[in-house]
């Protein structure tokens, strides 16, 4: 059995509804069901999933609005509690994690980062200053981690490329996504009319960001709408709101397009929808292409870097599009809607994305030559 004074750390900025957030919130979850000692280390105790986090996880909230004002707090944290591993998510927080480390003298601390997204793709399309010097960093200090983790086979070919040196130190783990309770509030009524009309309904989710590409997707609905009568739900929330809105005013379908913003339980409207759709830029490896397969729905999904097409095998279990293509889009949802064709979804294995069968990945990665519990 495990000492009970060793504990595994997770840092992440905060708990804001994106999927990294939600993955980590599963992982602590996944390992305090195998009897670890769990700390859930927050640079800003705020955002939409803060109900999430899973009973019997200590939250250590370090009160920094930025991830970088919270080095300091962290190197504290670290010399105090000396857990046997931190797990850190997001590549700004990883950089803080390992400079955190080295100030700290953790030398028993292993240190693990996971990357969530394709990192060339991210950099690439980024106006932001900060984010243009983030490989240079990385770059600077990823090698001081034991392992860094990367969330699909696209994202860990795209890490190697960018940072040749960590070939040696990747893993490829996916992302615990398939809980028993997403089947469960799935059955959950939706009361908002369209779900309880005849007209198909079309749902998204995701960040309101621009990597996400809703504009790809408004446009594609307002080529679609105009064959055939549709409705479009998009949950999330993000900076991108009130572009997205000016959007859909300009493209007159303001009517058939309804935002609610972030929501409790995604599932019932994914559930009861005719056709998931995803338009994003880039990806890491998607949670909720994961969660509409395995709730058994028809999928169309960019062919983005990446994760999509990993996920769904070459489009055996849903249609991928090109990036940017709002024509190709809209004919992909045309023809799902109307059946001409239909992807397996019911034969999906979503066990490789379960809660034990990825915390067993991570388990195997951190206590790897010790006693096993």
């Amino acid at each position: 059995m495990m000492k009970e004074n060793l504990n595994i750390s997770f840092f992440i900025p905060s708990v804001a509804g994106g999927g990294a957030e939600r993955v980590t919130l599963n992982l602590a979850k996944g390992f305090i069901k195998r009897g670890v000692n769990v700390h859930l280390v927050i640079a800003d105790y705020s955002g939409a999933l803060v109900s999430e986090i899973p009973a019997g996880c200590r939250v250590v909230n370090l009160q920094s609005r930025r991830v970088l004002f919270s080095i300091f707090k962290l190197v504290r944290y670290l010399r105090e509690n000396k857990p046997l591993a931190l797990v850190s998510a997001l590549d700004h927080a990883n950089v803080v994690s390992v400079l955190a480390k080295v100030l700290s003298g953790s030398r028993n601390t292993k240190l693990i980062l996971v990357v969530h997204t394709t990192f060339s793709a991210a950099i690439r399309r980024s106006k932001n200053c900060r984010t243009k010097i983030l490989p240079l960093l990385m770059y600077l200090t990823y090698w001081k981690a034991e392992h860094v983790v990367a969330v699909s086979d696209g994202v860990a070919d795209d890490l190697c490329k960018s940072i040749p040196y960590l070939k040696t130190k990747i893993r490829v783990l996916y992302n615990p996504i398939v809980l028993p309770e997403i089947f469960d509030r799935a059955k959950d009524r939706v009361e908002h009319p369209w779900f309880n009309a005849d007209i198909p309904v079309i749902v998204s989710v995701g960040r309101l960001s621009k990597e996400k590409d809703y504009g790809t997707l408004l446009m594609a609905f307002s080529l679609l709408i105009k064959k055939t009568p549709a409705h479009l739900v998009i949950l999330g929330e993000g900076k991108e709101r009130e572009n997205i809105e000016k959007i859909s005013r300009e493209l007159n379908i303001e009517d058939f397009v309804w935002m609610p913003g972030f929501v409790e339980n995604p599932y019932k409207y994914m559930k009861n929808s005719s056709v998931f759709v995803l338009s994003s830029m880039y990806e890491g490896l998607p949670t909720v292409l994961v969660e509409a397969l395995a709730l058994g729905i028809q999928v169309v999904s960019t062919d983005c870097q990446s994760g999509p097409r990993e996920i769904l095998e070459d489009g055996r279990f849903g249609m991928l599009v090109p990036t940017g293509d709002f024509k190709a889009l809209a004919n992909a949802l045309e023809q799902v809607l109307a059946g001409s064709v239909r992807f397996p979804a019911e034969e999906f294995d979503s066990r490789k994305y379960s809660l034990e069968n990825c915390t067993e990945s991570y388990y195997d990665l951190i206590f790897r030559g010790r006693e096993r519990a």
